[in-house]
C-alpha cells in the first residue's frame, strides 16, 4: 500500500506543479493578448446614438467589450475594452482611464495606452463609424468562413 501513496503523492504533487505553471503563463506581463484570443468584434457591431459618448470623453460598452471617445464633435476612437495583460474586461472608465478590475492595470482610453501595470501592451484599436445615425463598431463586414 505505501507504494501506491507514494506514486499517488508524486501524480499529485506534477499536477499541482503543471497548475501553477499555467498559472504564472496567464500572469505573465509580456502577454499581448492574454485569455482574449480574439480582442475586438469580427463583425459590425451597433453601440447606439454617437450623442451617448461626451466630447471629450468616453464611453464604456462593457458588454461589446468596447470603449469609445470622442476628442472632437463627430470624430471617435474605439479600442478594445479587453485588458492585454489578461484578457478581463475593464469594468469602469473615469476621466477617460479604463481600470482592469482583475490586475489593476488601467489605461488611457483615448490612445489605448498602458498607464498602470501589470499590463504593458496598448488596447487594440478598433475600426468605429457612424452609420444610420448609430455609432457602428469593427470591419464593415464579418469575415468569410
Amino acid at each position: 500500500m505505501s507504494g501506491q501513496s507514494t506514486r499517488r503523492t508524486v501524480l499529485k504533487g506534477a499536477a499541482l506543479a503543471g497548475a501553477a505553471g499555467l498559472g504564472v503563463a496567464a500572469c505573465s506581463t509580456d502577454s499581448k493578448l492574454g485569455h482574449a484570443g480574439v480582442p475586438t468584434p469580427t463583425a459590425p457591431v451597433a453601440l447606439g446614438s454617437p450623442d451617448e459618448v461626451p466630447v471629450g470623453g468616453s464611453k464604456l460598452y462593457r458588454e461589446q467589450r468596447l470603449v469609445v471617445s470622442c476628442p472632437a464633435k463627430g470624430r471617435y476612437k474605439a479600442f478594445s475594452a479587453q485588458c492585454t495583460h489578461a484578457g478581463c474586461v475593464l469594468d469602469k472608465v473615469e476621466e477617460n482611464e479604463g481600470n482592469c478590475p482583475c490586475h489593476g492595470s488601467r489605461f488611457d482610453v483615448t490612445t489605448g495606452k498602458a498607464l498602470k501595470g501589470p499590463a504593458t501592451v496598448p488596447l487594440p484599436e478598433v475600426e468605429i463609424r457612424v452609420e444610420g445615425g448609430e455609432l457602428v463598431a469593427g470591419p464593415k463586414t464579418a469575415p468569410s468562413a
